[in-house]
């Protein structure tokens, strides 16, 4: 299983409320209807563990993925480019980082 891992902060002035009402509302459930995703979610990081209360990212999503090659015909749905879209107007410069577990 891979599993992606997306890293990002809001735009700036983009409202944190809107983006959390979206996520939950549209991107989760559009995500996690895809065939080739068996999870998702979507984090609001906090603080750092070592008490620093600045967390470098304001969000994370971990998107499990059964099959890559799936998933990457699925991303060229209507549906998602439209829920990538609107992602945009909400994330600065997302980082998205393909792993997988050392366990498979």
């Amino acid at each position: 299983m891979t599993t992606v891992i997306v890293l990002f902060n809001l735009l700036p002035g983009a409202d944190k409320q809107a983006y959390e009402n979206w996520a939950r509302e549209s991107d989760i459930p559009a995500v996690r209807r895809l065939g080739s995703v068996s999870g998702f979610e979507v984090l609001r990081m906090q603080t750092m563990l070592s008490g620093d209360p600045d967390a470098p990212y304001q969000y994370a999503e971990l998107i499990q993925i059964d099959d890559m090659d799936g998933f990457m015909d699925d991303v060229k749905t209507d549906a998602i480019r439209e829920a990538a879209q609107q992602f945009r107007t909400f994330a600065d410069n997302p980082q998205f980082i393909v792993c997988e577990s050392i366990e498979s």
